[in-house]
């Protein structure tokens, strides 16, 4: 199993980097970025991980992405995340075995997650959905064995899970109290000791990551209410007059729209397939892996709900894309819950079973086997073309004109990418998370701002700082001006001596 979870994943990479996709997703560009500065920068240490973004898919990256080769073409990304997927599926597999009773049921669960487009897609990028997926395998696995052994390794396992998943994502929050519940109520002896224990070591993560952000910022819920949390974001775009996201306080909405999403990266005939799976499964008792396996979807829609999380759907309002891929929260549930239906039949025929359980959930995909038709490829690439277009093109003029040492004043994020694409170093810029040296080059330009280059993105702290240093005597001439239909405009300044 091992060896076929490697090949897919091996292949699925090379597909996407041969077809130019590994840096299509913003986010996957801006976590390969948020790698690369914590061993590229001025003021290296902690900080540089960043306050609103979990830590463990960066620090999963170092190895690689202080390549220069990896970190610009994506690879950097793309090989953490594809081990991650072999270590998810291989989870699955013997959680689903065993649950069920049942390799054939294994096989087949294992494979209707494994053989999913857009969970193949995103395993090759450098996104957080299969450090995730493999934290949550793992949780998984080890309550499945805590329940047949009852040894407290089984437990301090989950925690140890649990753990990881809360450092991947918020989604990895959520499960905790849930699964000390089931501790609790499941474990025959020495029941509040094991629950402490899995609680212990589970809440090492959400602890840890709410101490970083008190440590840097002194505000210990920076990642929630801070100038870049989603909150903040949100709120922002209502002050600006922009729609509320769908959902936003309306049940109905939330559960319609991730729904949506669902069937868009699962594909319909897996999602019947797995309700009809949940009702043999539940038939055969096996309710703990459905219950765990059902947060992260309650969770999603939960925070439509608190509006922390819009998704956007191409066939409902606004009729876009955005965050499609939050519906693959669901893949796991419906995958494990159609390895059922290979249970129920007959030892002796629960081989052909599962082939035709297989088969007939990927149906969807293998009719229509275009790219056009995975909706998180589609959504990568519609969302992205506008700012390939001018990251491409300012990284082609300073490629030209930079030369080694000249620095450059930018504001971290998406004008980031340009740097990765020109083979500039980050440590040759000066960004917000180089403190002290940027506030006093803000502050004081005349004084601290020495910086031969500056890329702005039109009306961001950079232009503002670039208009400070025209007023205190250093002159910055807008040498480069790049406009491209639907992104705001670039502007790239040079420092008169």
């Amino acid at each position: 199993m091992v060896a076929l979870l490697a090949v897919l994943s091996a292949s699925a990479i090379a597909l996407f980097y041969a077809q130019g996709c590994l840096l299509y997703y913003g986010d996957a560009t801006a976590h390969l970025n948020i790698a690369r500065r914590i061993v590229d920068t001025r003021t290296p240490g902690g900080y540089q991980f960043g306050t609103v973004w979990l830590p463990l898919p960066h620090a999963l990256m170092l190895p690689f992405v202080r390549s220069d080769r990896l970190w610009q073409n994506g690879l950097a990304g793309a090989i953490p995340s594809g081990i991650c997927f072999v270590v998810a599926g291989l989870f699955v597999f013997l959680a689903a075995r065993r649950a069920f009773s049942s390799g054939e049921a294994g096989t087949a669960a294992c494979l209707l997650l494994a053989l999913n487009p857009n969970l193949l897609y995103l395993q090759s990028l450098a996104m957080t959905e299969a450090v995730f997926l493999a934290a949550l395998a793992a949780l998984l696995y080890f309550t499945v064995r805590f329940r047949d052994g009852q040894s407290l390794w089984w437990a301090a396992a989950a925690g140890l899970a649990a753990c990881a998943g809360s450092l991947a994502r918020y989604d990895g929050w959520f499960p905790i109290p849930f699964v000390a519940l089931f501790f609790l109520l499941t474990a025959e002896r020495h029941r509040w000791v094991t629950a402490f224990l899995f609680a212990g070591i589970a809440a090492l993560g959400p602890l840890s990551w709410l101490a970083h952000n008190w440590w840097y910022t002194g505000n210990i819920l920076e990642f929630y209410n801070g100038p870049y949390s989603a909150q903040a974001i949100y709120q922002r775009q209502l002050d600006a007059g922009l729609p509320r996201y769908p959902g936003d306080r309306e049940w109905g909405k939330a559960w319609l729209y991730f729904r949506s999403a669902a069937q868009l990266c699962a594909g319909w005939p897996l999602i019947w397939m797995g309700v009809a799976g949940a009702v043999a499964a539940l038939f055969k008792r096996v309710l703990w892996p459905l219950a765990l396996l059902a947060l992260p979807p309650i969770f999603y829609v939960c925070s439509m709900y608190s509006s922390s999380t819009p998704i956007y759907v191409p066939h409902l309002w606004p009729f876009s894309y955005y965050n499609t891929r939050y519906g693959l929260a669901a893949l796991p549930l419906l995958a494990f819950a159609a390895g059922a239906l290979v249970a129920w039949v007959p030892a002796r025929f629960q081989r052909l079973a599962a082939t035709v359980v297989v088969l007939a959930g990927i149906s969807g995909w293998l009719a229509y086997p275009r790219m056009e038709n995975w909706i998180c490829w589609k959504e990568s690439q519609v969302n992205s073309e506008a700012r390939r277009a001018w990251t491409r093109q300012t990284a082609d003029f300073l490629r030209t004109e930079y030369r080694t040492g000249d620095g450059a004043l930018i504001y971290f994020g998406d004008v980031a990418g340009i740097f990765q694409q020109a083979s500039i170093p980050l440590r040759q810029t000066l960004h917000q998370d180089n403190e002290p040296l940027w506030w006093a080059a803000v502050a004081r330009p005349d004084l601290f701002l020495w910086e031969k280059w500056a890329v702005a993105i039109s009306g961001d702290p950079v232009s503002a700082a670039l208009a400070r240093a025209r007023k205190s005597g250093a002159r910055y001439d807008c040498v480069k001006t790049i406009a491209v239909k639907g992104a705001p405009v670039i502007e790239v300044y040079r420092r008169i001596p």
